[in-house]
């Protein structure tokens, strides 16, 4: 799973054989996780994030 970038701790990464998903990356940081759609930017589920974070993760795909 190549990662795309890591920032504040969050580490934005991608599997390469999620075939037929709209693009979308993947968020951990410690034992939370999330999945982003990339177009619109939209949150498809966060396990472990507090809602700070959630939107932190938000702004920072939109840089």
């Amino acid at each position: 799973m190549p990662t795309v970038f890591e920032i504040f701790g969050y580490r934005f990464f991608f599997y390469s054989n999620e075939n037929n998903e709209p693009i979308h990356v993947h968020v951990e940081k410690g034992d939370a996780e999330a999945k982003i759609w990339m177009s619109p930017i939209l949150e498809q589920y966060a396990y472990g994030f507090k809602p700070q974070e959630r939107k932190e993760i938000i702004r920072l795909k939109r840089t």
